[in-house]
């Protein structure tokens, strides 16, 4: 059975409840184990056991926040074995223009670095879910649609 980690830093817990969608939609496909985690209960090392990742994280002067950095900083030591594995991210902010993008982006590159797969979206949110404030319906429906299309991906490879 294929494995899927949804990781999440929320200090508000709008990143959280995104991450709730994600997995709910990601356990659509049959065959997938989603395990849902706070980023400060996942080691990088736990990462091996999975297929893919999906993290999100609010947006912090447009980038990730120290937390992912730190996941990602100290996943340094498992270079080159995460290389093929299927990674998407998600990004929450207070505002509209405020950085959800560039957030997400900044842990793209970063998945990419490592070799990742990435899973994109041809149509609403292209590089993942974004969310201003709160999550509402239409954010909803795009964690849920992403989380299946990870999933989907992970079957696929």
């Amino acid at each position: 059975m294929k494995k899927i980690a949804v990781v999440y830093h929320s200090e508000t817990g709008n990143t959280q409840a995104m991450a709730k969608f994600i997995a709910e939609g990601a356990k659509e496909e049959p065959g997938v184990e989603v395990g849902l985690f706070s980023i400060k209960d996942f080691d990088p090392g736990k990462f091996l056991e999975y297929d893919g990742l999906v993290i999100g994280s609010p947006t912090y002067y447009g980038a990730m926040s120290y937390e992912v950095k730190k996941f990602f900083d100290d996943s340094v030591k498992y270079h080159g074995k995460f290389a093929g594995k299927i990674g998407g991210a998600f990004s929450s902010a207070a505002n509209i223009g405020g950085g959800n993008e560039t957030t997400i982006l900044d842990i793209l590159q970063a998945m990419l670095i490592h070799g990742m797969v990435i899973q994109g979206n041809e149509a609403g949110d292209h590089y993942g879910p974004v969310s201003i404030g709160s999550p509402d319906e239409r954010v909803k429906k795009q964690c849920k649609k992403f989380g299946k299309r990870i999933s989907v991906l992970v079957k696929k490879l």
